[in-house]
C-alpha cells in the first residue's frame, strides 16, 4: 500500500495550526481514514496530537519534541502520527478530551492520546516534556514504554481500551429526563457556584483562573431577576478584578485566555475571539444593570479591539491571536521599567510605573511587568502627591505613547480562519452592544459579519463549521447552528429586519434535522460527519457555552418570536435532559442554567408597533436601556399581513390613538398596551437602584 511522502503532508491544510507543523520531521497525517488504514497496515498504534494555533504550551511541545529529529525518528518508527486542530475538529477534540479526563482526571492542550488502529484510546495526557521533570514522564521514555506495551502486552492494552470506550459511551448518553427545572433548583445551583467565589481576588476557585463567562452570565441574570445583591457583587467584583489585572490588555483592549495565578496577574497571552465576545456581552449587561461607567468602558475597549484587529476583509471575524512571538511569550505585551522611562518624561514615567505596577524586578520574564491597575486612583495619586486629574492625564498620555512603541514590536500572528460558532458569539455581542450602548458601528459590524458567514460558510440551511482561503471546512456542528441561530435572533431584535428571523429558522430547522435526539437534546455531530468511536452530546461548558445550551437559548427565543411551540418544546426537552447534570455540577453548566432560569421565570415578550416619529423610538429606548434577561422584542412600523406572517409575535398588534404602542406579555398573559415610555418602564419593573453601588473592589462597602 502506498502512502504520501512525509514532506508537505500538512501543507495543503487550511488550518494555521497544522501549517505550523508542516515542516516538522514528524510524519504527520491529518485526521481521516488514510491515517488509520496505514496504522492497520503497519500494525502500529496512533499518536494523536491535538492543539490550536494560539496555544503557548502547544508551541513549547512542538519546539522541544516535534522539531527534534531524534524524537521524530522514534515517533515515525513506532507510530502513525496524527495532528488535529481542535478549532477545526471540535468533535474529535471533545471525544478524546473526555477520554483523557477519564484516564487522568485532567485535560488541556496540547492533548496527547495514544490510539489503536480502530481509533480507540488507551493512554493519554497533555503536555509532556522531552525528559522527565516535575513528576511528568519524559516524552521519549513514554514513547518507548507505549511502543513496548503495544508489542508485548497487546491484550492488556485492548482490554483496557474496551472498558474506556464503554465508559465514554455511558458518559456521552445522558438518560432522558422528565424533571422540569424549578426556580428552587436554579437558586440552589447559584448558591453552590457562589460558594466557590474568591472574595479576595474575584473569580471562582484558585489558580489557574479562567474568565468563566457562562457562569458570570448566569449569575448576572439571576441577580437581576431576584435582586440578589450578594450574587451581583460576586459578578462585579470578578469583572473589576479581570479588568484591572493582567488578563486584560491595558493598552490595546481585549482579554487574554486565562491567568496562571489566583490574582489575575500573569496570563497566557493568546487572545481568542470567543473569550472577547462573551466577556464584552457580560460587561455590557453588567453596565445596563448597574450604570457603572467603567464596565461600559471595558466593553467598548474590548469590542474596539475585536473590530480593529480581528476583522477579515470579508467582514467576518478571525479566530485568535497567538500567545508567542519570536521574542517569547508575552514579550509583545510586557514592559521593563527602563523601557517605560525611555519613552516618557520622568514625571509621566513615575505616574505610569505607579499606576501599572511596573517595578524594577518585574513580575514576568526577564524583569518585565505585565500591566495591571491594582490600586485605586486616589491612592496612587496621594502616594505621588499629585491631583487625581493629573494622574489620569499622565496615564492617558502614557497609554498613547506606549501603544505607539508597542506597534513597532513584532506582533503575535493572527489565526485568520472563520469559525461559525465563534463568529456567532461575536455577532451576538456586537449587536447587543450596538443597541444597548448606542453604537451603530457595532451593529453594522455585526450585520457585515453575519452576511459574510452566510456568503462564505452558508447558506443557513447548509452551514460549514469553518472557512479559510476560499475553502469550506467540515460540515457545521451543533454548536455552529446554536451560536449562529442565536446571533440571527439577536440581529432581528437589533434591526427588526425579518430576514434574520428567516435565517435563524433555517439554521434551527437544519439543527433539528441533523442533531436532535428523540430523548431530548442535540448530538454534536450528524449524518454529514464521519462517525467517531462515540457520538458526543455536549452539555458541559468549556471556554464556550455548550452546544445544547446554545441551541436551547436560540430555540426558546425563536419560538417566542415565531409563536412556534415546536421550537420551545425542543428547547424544553434539551434543558430537561441536561438538568440532572446541571444540579450535580452547576459550575460546569452555567449556560444551561441561564437557559433554565429564564425558562422557569417565563419568557417576557415585548412588541412595539408604530413609526419612530410616533414615539416608537422612545419606547424602544426604554427597553434597550435595561438589562432584561429572558426577554424577546419584536417591532414594526405597521403590522400588515406580511409582517404578521413573518413575525407572528406581532399579530393583532396595532397602534392606539395614533401613537406607537407597546405590548408586554409573559406566557400568554398581557398587560394593557401603553404609548408612553415611562408607562412601559413601569410595566418592566422599577429599576434596581441598589445595583448602582455594586462592588468593584473587595473593600467596597456592600449596601442595598
Amino acid at each position: 500500500m502506498g502512502f504520501p511522502d512525509v514532506a508537505n503532508r500538512l501543507a495543503a491544510s487550511t488550518s494555521p495550526y497544522l501549517l505550523q507543523h508542516a515542516d516538522n520531521p514528524v510524519d504527520w497525517h491529518e485526521w481521516g481514514d488514510a491515517a488509520f488504514d496505514r496504522a492497520r497496515a503497519d500494525d502500529k498504534p496512533v499518536l494523536l496530537s491535538i492543539g490550536y494555533s494560539a496555544c503557548h504550551w502547544c508551541h513549547v511541545m512542538a519546539h522541544e519534541s516535534f522539531e527534534n529529529p531524534a524524537v521524530a525518528a522514534v515517533m515515525n518508527r513506532d507510530f502513525v502520527n496524527v495532528k488535529v486542530d481542535r478549532e477545526e475538529r471540535p468533535d474529535v477534540d471533545a471525544v478524546y478530551m473526555d477520554a483523557v479526563q477519564a484516564m487522568t482526571g485532567r485535560g488541556g492542550w496540547p492533548l496527547t492520546v495514544f490510539l489503536t488502529p480502530d481509533a480507540e484510546p488507551f493512554y493519554g495526557g497533555t503536555y509532556f516534556p522531552p525528559v522527565a521533570r516535575h513528576g511528568m514522564p519524559g516524552f521519549l521514555d513514554l514513547l518507548g514504554a507505549i511502543a513496548e506495551a503495544w508489542r508485548t502486552r497487546r491484550d492488556d492494552v485492548t482490554r483496557g481500551t474496551r472498558r474506556l470506550v464503554e465508559a465514554l459511551h455511558r458518559s456521552a448518553a445522558l438518560a432522558p429526563s422528565d424533571e422540569v427545572p424549578s426556580a428552587a433548583g436554579v437558586a440552589d445551583a447559584a448558591v453552590r457556584i457562589a460558594a466557590t467565589f474568591d472574595a479576595v481576588e474575584g473569580g471562582f476557585g484558585g489558580a489557574p483562573k479562567f474568565p468563566q463567562a457562562p457562569v458570570l452570565g448566569f449569575l448576572l441574570g439571576r441577580a437581576a431577576r431576584t435582586r440578589d445583591r450578594a450574587l451581583l457583587d460576586r459578578v462585579t467584583l470578578t469583572l473589576g478584578a479581570m479588568a484591572r489585572g493582567g488578563l486584560r490588555d491595558h493598552l490595546g483592549g481585549g482579554f487574554h485566555r486565562y491567568c496562571v495565578d489566583e490574582r489575575w496577574a500573569v496570563p497566557h497571552f493568546e487572545k481568542m475571539l470567543y473569550d472577547n465576545a462573551q466577556l464584552a456581552r457580560v460587561y455590557v449587561e453588567a453596565w445596563q444593570l448597574t450604570g457603572i461607567a467603567w464596565l461600559r468602558e471595558v466593553a467598548e475597549e474590548t469590542l474596539d479591539y475585536v473590530l480593529r484587529e480581528l476583522v477579515d476583509p470579508s467582514g467576518a471575524l478571525h479566530a485568535a491571536q497567538d500567545a508567542d512571538t519570536p521574542a517569547g511569550e508575552g514579550a509583545y505585551f510586557a514592559w521593563t521599567a527602563r523601557e517605560v522611562e525611555a519613552v516618557l518624561d520622568p514625571a509621566t514615567a513615575a505616574a505610569t510605573r505607579a499606576w501599572y505596577g511596573i517595578t524594577d524586578g518585574g513580575n514576568f520574564e526577564a524583569g518585565t511587568t505585565v500591566l495591571a491597575t491594582r490600586r485605586r486612583v486616589e491612592t496612587v495619586a496621594a502616594d505621588l502627591g499629585i491631583p487625581e486629574a493629573e494622574l489620569r492625564a499622565r496615564v492617558a498620555t502614557a497609554r498613547e505613547a506606549l501603544w505607539r512603541v508597542r506597534a513597532n514590536r513584532v506582533a503575535p500572528t493572527t489565526d485568520t480562519k472563520l469559525l461559525v460558532d465563534w463568529n456567532g458569539l461575536a455577532i451576538d455581542a456586537l449587536a447587543r452592544a450596538g443597541t444597548a450602548l448606542g453604537r451603530p458601528d457595532y451593529l453594522s459590524a455585526a450585520v457585515r459579519a453575519a452576511e459574510a458567514v452566510l456568503r462564505l460558510a452558508g447558506p443557513a440551511e447548509d452551514l460549514a463549521h469553518s472557512w479559510k482561503d476560499g475553502r469550506r471546512g467540515a460540515p457545521g456542528f451543533a454548536e455552529d447552528h446554536g451560536a449562529f441561530a442565536g446571533a440571527c435572533v439577536t440581529l432581528y431584535e437589533a434591526t427588526f429586519d425579518p430576514r434574520w428571523l428567516g435565517h435563524a429558522a433555517d439554521v434551527a430547522d437544519a439543527a433539528v434535522a441533523r442533531f436532535a435526539d428523540p430523548g431530548g437534546g442535540f448530538f454534536q455531530i450528524g449524518p454529514r460527519h464521519a462517525p467517531l468511536i462515540v457520538r458526543p452530546m455536549a452539555w458541559v461548558d468549556g471556554a464556550m457555552p455548550s452546544a445544547n445550551a446554545l441551541l436551547a437559548d436560540a430555540l426558546w427565543r425563536l419560538g417566542a418570536l415565531l409563536a412556534d411551540d415546536r421550537y420551545t418544546g425542543l428547547a424544553d426537552q434539551a434543558v430537561r435532559r441536561g438538568w440532572p447534570l446541571a444540579q450535580r455540577a452547576p459550575s460546569s453548566l452555567g449556560a444551561l442554567l441561564a437557559a433554565a432560569d429564564a425558562r422557569a421565570a417565563g419568557t417576557r415578550e415585548i412588541a412595539v408597533v408604530g413609526p419612530a416619529s410616533r414615539g416608537a423610538a422612545d419606547l424602544l429606548d426604554a427597553v434597550r436601556g435595561r438589562y432584561l434577561p429572558g426577554t424577546v422584542v419584536a417591532a414594526a412600523e405597521r403590522v400588515d399581513a406580511d409582517a404578521a406572517r413573518r413575525v407572528p409575535l406581532l399579530r393583532h398588534r396595532a397602534m392606539a390613538g395614533g401613537r406607537a404602542t407597546a405590548y408586554v406579555c409573559r406566557q400568554g398573559a398581557c398587560q394593557l398596551p401603553v404609548t408612553d415610555a415611562s408607562a412601559l418602564s413601569a410595566q418592566l419593573g422599577a429599576p434596581w437602584t441598589a445595583a448602582a453601588s455594586a462592588r468593584l473592589w473587595p473593600d467596597d462597602t456592600a449596601t442595598g
